[in-house]
């Protein structure tokens, strides 16, 4: 039997160790917090979560939630501002998507860990337990990469394109806003060179609610959350920055109030892609996932989704060495392990850091097409679930015409058939 431990009581780090109980191996999970600390703590992050990442949960059984979360069911996305909205359209996903707060989720699921026979330690994971639980396992995954620890996995210079946070990023779990007139959604409205307004319900520890997250632009005028320093500023200047920059969103915000005290968040996130491989002052070396790795801007809603589709890829890759490998969880195996997930996480980051940026040509010729062509709108409403689908013609102007150009013939050989 394997023994395989991680660092880091999250969604890739706690999904990964689940999974693994019924496959011949013994897992350990260090967390930094205890279930309670953190069903008692503040909100970690928005999690909004798509149909392939809520499909792994559910083939691990541990989507404990399908029944209580208000689904999101479709994309709304708009680019507007103060002289008017310059792009508009809405179009419902395949299959609906869900975000728990991880309040709720990360307790019950290592509740659900260790009730399947896992072990939880909860610790302050430091370079000396590392090195202990590299001489006690086969291999060691970290899931977390806060302090020295993160400080083991070198930046990947030629993947990460940028060297800075490239929003200051808000949440606010909220009551009182007020349900779209058609489905729910997850909505997103740019104002260009001010920022973004994303929006979804949510389940929260006090039911259904909604998540407000407003991205600002560094030095812009929404930038300031460095201002405010009590929940009931931080919804007052959220409110106001809807109505100032996002004022076809106001409507639905005029009676706001928080789920709760510990309900805001604001900080920075440098987008980042490291190397996988963390070498301890042993000489062993273990190995990273997830955010650990790959850490994008939330703007586009991966996080929680690469942390799924990681720990599934991750699975599948130990599983394989066990059964058809050598057994050995050397270098080499923990770098094609990584590439593996790269395949998928480069067009992930690709799609998030697009929309960091001043839109290519591509992109607002897309945006401006779904407007009049319903497939195409769908096709990019469902990419939120698999961004990788887009590539590589959403990033390139002749490639993106021919596809408006297919889907624009579809259409009308559609409506001349109906007619």
């Amino acid at each position: 039997m394997k023994k395989i431990a991680i660092i880091g009581a999250g969604q890739s780090g706690l999904q990964l160790g689940i999974s693994l109980l019924d496959k011949h191996c013994e897992v350990t999970i260090v967390s930094n917090r205890s279930g309670d600390e953190i069903l008692h703590g503040r909100v970690m992050s928005s999690q909004s979560m798509y149909d392939m990442a809520l499909t792994f949960e559910r083939e691990a059984g541990i989507s404990f939630w399908d029944e209580s979360c208000p689904p999101t069911e479709g994309v709304h996305f708009r680019i507007g501002n103060s002289d008017g909205m310059m792009i508009d359209w809405r179009a419902r996903m395949h299959a609906p998507g869900q975000s728990v707060d991880q309040r709720i989720k990360m307790p019950r699921w290592m509740d659900e860990f260790e009730k399947r026979g896992g072990k939880l330690i909860i610790a302050d994971a430091d370079i000396a337990m590392l090195e202990q639980l590299a001489n006690d396992h086969d291999l060691v995954v970290v899931s977390t990469g806060k302090g020295e620890i993160g400080q083991l996995f070198e930046r990947d210079e030629e993947k990460s394109q940028f060297n800075t946070p490239m929003r200051t990023i808000s949440l606010s779990y909220v009551n009182g806003m007020l349900p779209r007139e058609d489905y729910s959604a997850l909505n997103i409205s740019v104002n260009p060179g001010i920022g973004e307004f994303v929006n979804f319900p949510c389940l929260t520890i006090n039911g259904p609610a909604d998540i407000i997250n407003l991205e600002s632009v560094p030095g812009g005028p929404m930038d300031i959350w460095d201002t405010v320093s009590t929940p009931a500023e931080h919804l007052a200047l959220a409110v106001k920055f809807i109505r100032e920059y996002f004022p076809w969103e106001a409507w639905r915000c005029e009676n706001l109030s928080l789920t709760d005290d510990l309900g805001t968040l604001w900080g920075r996130v440098p987008p980042t892609v490291r190397k996988p491989i963390g070498t301890l002052p042993s000489g062993k070396t273990v190995l990273g996932m997830a955010d650990v790795l790959v850490l994008n801007d939330p703007v586009t809603g991966q996080g929680s989704n690469n942390a799924s589709k990681c720990s599934v890829i991750y699975r599948d890759a130990i599983l394989d060495c066990m059964t058809e490998g050598d057994g050995r969880f050397d270098d080499s195996w923990k770098q094609a392990t990584f590439d593996r997930y790269w395949d998928y996480a480069e067009w992930v980051v690709k799609f998030t850091n697009t929309h960091l940026l001043p839109p290519p040509e591509s992109v607002l010729m897309v945006m401006g097409a779904c407007q009049q062509i319903p497939a195409l709108a769908t096709t990019i409403a469902n990419s939120f679930d698999d961004p990788k689908s887009l590539a590589p013609w959403y990033y390139e102007a002749a490639a993106a015409e021919q596809v408006i150009a297919s889907y624009s013939t579809q259409t009308t050989s559609q409506s001349t058939a109906e007619a």
